[in-house]
């Protein structure tokens, strides 16, 4: 069965900082691309960050460039979103992805979601 757990979500101030965790089982994690998207409400999911499992180039969203870094473990099975100086428009619901081919266009397994509120 396949399965992305994600963790490390809450409430927070501007200018805090967090970590997201994904725990991945049920596929062979190092040959899929991972990656994170969020959801505000009202508007479209949108992938803010991934890293390939082919070559490890890593893509950020321009708004999230240099405040944010994704990382993971293959041994472990995980995948991180390290959040940094975070803004009130970061706030939505995060989603782990995770997609078999180079990029993290198309996912083939989806988490069910960590909600990060950050307030003003």
């Amino acid at each position: 069965q396949v399965q992305l757990v994600e963790s490390g979500g809450g409430l927070v101030h501007t200018g805090d900082s967090l970590r997201l965790s994904c725990a991945a089982s049920g596929f062979r994690f190092h040959l899929y691309s991972t990656g994170w998207y969020r959801q505000a409400p009202g508007l479209e999911r949108e992938l803010i960050s991934c890293i390939s499992y082919r070559d490890r180039k890593i893509y950020y969203h321009n708004n999230v460039k240099g405040r944010f870094t994704i990382s993971r473990d293959n041994a472990k099975n995980m995948v991180y979103l390290q959040m940094d100086s975070l803004r009130p428009e970061d706030t939505a619901a995060y989603y782990c992805a995770a997609d078999g081919r180079a990029r993290c266009e198309s996912p083939d397994y989806w988490g069910q979601g960590t909600q990060v509120t950050v307030s003003s």
